[in-house]
């Protein structure tokens, strides 16, 4: 499966607007703030691009299955379970 985003593509740098106490307490923990912000970008990329894809594809995802209950699985008749 191809990635949603170039991997190698060069770092930027970048500035945000965080909570104070949480910024402080992530740095007390060592908690490396652009590789987990990183990580949780990507997650909601994928989320997004999951639901956009359903979206677009709803219509033929119903019709799909209206032919599924209509007619069974291609090869339900081969199925030995």
């Amino acid at each position: 499966m191809r990635p949603l985003f170039d991997l190698k593509a060069p770092k930027k740098p970048t500035n945000l607007s965080l909570n104070s106490d949480l910024l402080k307490k992530c740095k007390a923990l060592n908690i490396n703030l652009s590789a987990t912000l990183e990580q949780a970008l990507a997650e909601k990329l994928a989320k997004s691009s999951a639901e956009n894809w359903a979206d677009e594809n709803k219509n033929a995802i119903r019709a799909y299955n209206q032919f599924v209950e209509k007619n069974g699985c291609f090869g339900d008749e081969f199925r030995e379970f």
